[in-house]
């Protein structure tokens, strides 16, 4: 077993779509980045490379690729299961937070839990999505940006090479 944590932190910005957990969600203001942003997508996938210590989001889809512009930030997720795959491992379990002043995401958790599940090849039972606000403190509180933090436990699909003595 290994375990990871990601964060990640994105900007609002007008005339950008607000995409958390692959749902879109009726808001003002858009995440800002050169992906569609998905704070929360964009933790996990830290969360999931670093427990299988392969880097990061930032060294797999390299914002200076002009492949990534715009992507969808399920894609990424879905390429960092593959991955995971490659290297014999699975997600057992995560756990994760959006930092959000507005809007109400509550409506929208089970469809986040839902496209996460589906892009890990896992079942919503493994995941959970949690949302909080920081009490109108700080630039999620001002509501100039948004965060999100995840955990992820990993499980090896066979066993690890055992180190020679």
């Amino acid at each position: 077993m290994r375990i990871g944590h990601g964060y990640d932190v994105h900007p609002l910005k007008a005339g950008r779509d607000l995409i958390l957990g692959g749902v879109k969600i009726p808001h003002p203001k858009g995440l800002d980045g050169h992906s569609d942003a998905d704070v929360l997508i964009h933790a996990i996938c830290d969360a999931c490379l670093g427990a299988a210590a392969l880097g990061d989001i930032g060294h797999h889809f390299p914002d200076s690729d002009p492949r990534y512009r715009g992507i969808d930030s399920r894609r990424l997720l879905r390429k960092v299961c593959a991955v995971l795959k490659q290297h014999g491992w699975r997600v057992g379990n995560l756990d994760s937070t959006v930092v959000a002043q507005a809007p109400r995401l509550a409506p929208h958790i089970s469809g986040m839990r839902e496209n996460i599940a589906m892009d890990l090849e896992i079942s919503t039972e493994q995941v959970n999505v949690k949302a909080t606000t920081t009490e109108m403190m700080g630039f999620a509180g001002r509501e100039e940006g948004m965060a999100a933090y995840a955990v992820v436990l990993l499980l090896a699909t066979a066993p690890e090479p055992k180190a020679r003595a």
